[in-house]
């Protein structure tokens, strides 16, 4: 089943939050290195929770080291981008500190709109 622009909703109306989401994140995911580095990091990070609850405790280090790098490169793509973490720019907003939802050369006409 095609979906047209005249089609009030998609096929599949509860895809709605997921597609929103997506959406949301490729807004402020432009960069494509951000978003290669991303691809690496973000999967990395999960594993990283993972082994730290499925290896033995002893062997702790793995699932934090793999957590830490994870986040790390993403840290490196949003610099590489130029806006702020999501974590960050969501407790920024939350203290009313000023943040960078959308790296400003990919939104030129107001850096300060997300």
């Amino acid at each position: 089943m095609a979906m047209t622009l005249l089609d009030p909703q998609p096929p599949y109306p509860w895809t709605r939050p997921l597609r929103r989401f997506l959406w949301e994140w490729r807004r402020r995911h432009r960069n494509p290195f951000n978003v290669a580095i991303h691809l690496v990091g973000i999967p990395l990070a999960f594993l990283g929770v993972y082994w730290l609850f499925a290896f033995p405790w002893e062997e702790w280090y793995w699932g934090v080291g793999a957590f830490v790098l994870g986040y790390l490169l993403q840290y490196i793509g949003h610099l590489a981008e130029g806006n702020d973490l999501g974590e960050w720019a969501a407790i920024k907003r939350l203290l009313g500190l000023p943040y960078v939802g959308i790296a400003p050369r990919w939104n030129p006409d107001d850096p300060n709109r997300l």
